[in-house]
């Protein structure tokens, strides 16, 4: 009666795990390899969201010899069992109890666990054993033994970011899975018991002996003669290791940042993003991303050259600089020699004696870094995004994820809240020596290259010659809480704004993303627009799943405040610190904008505004300790070429039109004022 019961009660308990294992519909899914495709605006391709680094082949396309080692080392009797191996599991729980730990998994049961990890988990409990054999049970009632063979050569890792077959053919011997021979294929399939022990390029000696044990099974199940077996267990282990990387697309950061928010969207709308075949359309333009890219990559090979000049084992990279030793103190190296006994000055010694581990650490710190977008104003569409130099070497985002001091980009915002108060570009400021006020006793000397001329300066020299004095006098009448408030409003809203009144020169980091969105407001007239990446996503047979239409404008600055700081911000490029756009880079089309340099040189920024595309770069290094110096760190020399040369290829390629203006051929007018003050003083 007992044994009735508790039998009972184990059927309702296996019962129960039955709805908790993938349900047959997943399983049909789990061989389907069709990942979503990322488009660009124009049709291209941009990526691939790949579950991880894999090229599926049928199992026609797999050498036999795999096949064979596979089914006599994992599971013998696979074509005679339905998913488990009743037998084996039998002989299994008799060695283990003899104290000699045996498993008694099939080569379905260890494809349950590779498919679904987080459903079957991998702690050795009955609970985890009765989640796997449902599973197989499922898997063996979808597909067919060859089928179940493909899919499970195609997902097991293989080290290396190489999952499948293929790859791992293409890793350890250079070449594709149906080229490899009985012993490449006995060296692949013994890695499957632990990868890391038997790794054939770490472990050789270990990776011969467990290939031997595999040759020794095929032999004992008859899949090899005896004479083969003996002269093939005699061969060394030869090796072509090659990894394999998969390439970046043709715009990685955005991809990377889309990736995340689409795992989001298919978790809640029931699509699997590696198996159903979607179409994702974003807004990327795909020849604008390759000026980006090419822009970018030009003027960091340049800024490369000088850092290289500034930072090597003579000069910067030396341990004569404290700068320097300091970020020896960092590395595990100098800790590793500290805990040997070493004091300080022998570890900094006989590093700086290693010219290997020096190079290596001034490569790090010294590797010039930068990001580029670009967004169309009127929609919020982003169509270039380029988060560093090199994606393989850097995949951090300087677009999205690097929060920088924006320096003197900062600005206009203070002179936007100005304008909207009803000031004038021609309204004057003395430009003076000011000491403002902080709390705690403190005082604030805003400071400018130039000495100050003593007599009065027009909003709109400040902005276009980018005087700080000047500055910071109108964000004491507008306040430092309004021009924040405003800075928000206007596309700074990830980041938080601290406050205070040098907040007027951009002390307070933030990302490009967050400031070429705001400046968009600016050359929308005003309007915010929330940047948009993805305008619909389709199935694999172009039927349109959902649309994304551009999200509603939202007034963040009066419109004749826009078009007034607009009209001061042309001066910047036509003759103020931007003047390299007409000079240099001779665009005469309607643009205007900001460059920026922070006080210490860590940040180099510059933003360009045209009607129908904003565009802006960061320049600088992942240290902000590290700089170009105070000539090169400008924004006018860093950042200030690379949008240059984007808006350069942009125009010569129609991408965007030439004739195309902020507003008509006369000024804007000049909004109502609030109240006269023509002339502002503040003495401090």
């Amino acid at each position: 009666m007992a044994l009735s019961a508790l039998s009972a009660l184990f059927l309702v308990f296996a019962f129960a795990l039955v709805r908790s294992t993938p349900a047959l519909g997943d399983i049909r899914k789990a061989r389907n390899d069709r990942p979503a495709v990322i488009l660009s605006a124009d049709g291209e391709i941009l990526d691939e969201l790949k579950p991880a680094n894999r090229e599926w082949v049928p199992l026609g396309r797999i050498s036999p010899y795999v096949v064979a080692a596979l089914i006599a080392t994992e599971d013998r009797r696979f074509y005679d069992h339905h998913g488990i191996d009743w037998k084996r599991i039998a002989a299994a729980a008799v060695h283990t109890l003899s104290g000699d730990r045996q498993g008694g998994s099939t080569i379905t049961q260890q494809l349950a666990r590779n498919l679904y990890p987080d459903d079957i988990g991998r702690a050795p409990t009955l609970t985890r054993k009765l989640r796997e054999a449902i599973t197989a049970f499922k898997i063996e009632a979808v597909y067919s033994k060859d089928q179940i063979l493909e899919t499970y050569l195609n997902t097991v890792p293989f080290l290396y970011n190489a999952y499948g077959v293929e790859m791992a053919a293409r890793t350890y011997f250079s070449k594709s899975a149906d080229r490899l021979d009985i012993l490449e294929s006995a060296t692949l399939v013994g890695m499957l018991k632990a990868n890391s022990t038997y790794n054939p390029v770490l472990n050789p000696e270990r990776a011969l002996q467990r290939r031997n044990t595999v040759l020794g099974q095929m032999n004992k199940y008859g899949r090899l003669g005896p004479d083969a077996y003996t002269r093939l267990k005699r061969q060394p282990l030869h090796v072509d290791f090659a990894p394999q990387t998969e390439p970046p697309g043709a715009a990685p950061h955005f991809s990377a940042q889309l990736r995340k928010w689409l795992i989001a969207w298919a978790d809640r709308n029931g699509y699997n993003l590696y198996a159903d075949g979607l179409v994702v359309r974003t807004t990327i333009d795909f020849r604008l991303q390759t000026m980006a890219t090419q822009a970018l990559g030009w003027q960091t090979n340049q800024l490369q050259w000088i850092a290289n000049q500034a930072w090597n084992e003579r000069t910067g990279c030396w341990p004569g600089n404290d700068l320097f030793q300091t970020f020896m103190r960092q590395t595990p190296d100098y800790s590793a020699a500290r805990k040997a006994g070493q004091s300080d000055r022998d570890a900094i010694r006989n590093l700086a004696s290693n010219s290997n581990y020096v190079r290596a650490l001034c490569r790090s710190k010294a590797q010039v870094q930068a990001g580029f977008v670009a967004i169309d104003p009127r929609s919020g569409d982003i169509k270039a995004w380029v988060g560093s130099p090199d994606f393989s070497a850097e995949p951090f985002d300087h677009v999205q994820q690097a929060r920088r001091q924006p320096g003197s980009t900062f600005k206009p915002f203070v002179y936007g809240a100005a304008f909207a108060d009803g000031a004038r570009p021609g309204d004057t400021i003395m430009d003076r020596n000011v000491a403002i006020p902080l709390p705690g006793s403190a005082i604030w000397r805003p400071t400018d290259a130039e000495p100050p001329t003593e007599r009065p300066m027009t909003l709109r020299d400040a902005l276009a010659f980018s005087r700080n004095r000047i500055t910071a006098q109108l964000m004491q009448r507008e306040g430092p809480a309004k021009v924040a408030r405003l800075a928000q409003a206007m596309g700074v809203r990830e980041s938080p704004l601290e406050p205070v009144p040098s907040l007027a020169l951009g002390t307070s980091p933030v990302t490009l993303r967050e400031m070429v969105s705001a400046y968009a407001t600016i050359a929308n007239r005003g309007a915010y627009v929330e940047p948009r990446m993805v305008t619909r996503i389709e199935d694999q047979h172009g039927k349109v799943l959902t649309e994304f239409p551009s999200a509603a404008p939202v007034r963040a600055l009066p419109a004749e405040a826009a078009l007034t700081l607009v009209d001061v911000m042309r001066d910047v490029v036509t003759r103020g610190t931007g003047s390299d756009i007409r000079t240099r880079f001779g665009i005469r089309t309607d643009v205007a904008g900001k460059t920026g340099t922070t006080q210490d040189n860590a940040d180099s920024w510059f933003i360009l505004m045209h009607p129908q595309l904003v565009a802006g770069a960061w320049v600088g290094f992942d240290d902000g300790r590290v700089t170009l110096g105070s000539y090169w760190s400008q924004g006018a020399r860093s950042a200030l070429p690379m949008v240059g040369a984007f808006y350069d290829m942009a125009l010569r390629a129609r991408a965007i039109d030439p004739g195309a203006r902020f507003s008509p051929e006369k000024r804007p007018p000049p909004p109502a004022r609030a109240r006269p003050h023509r002339f502002l003083f503040w003495r401090f």
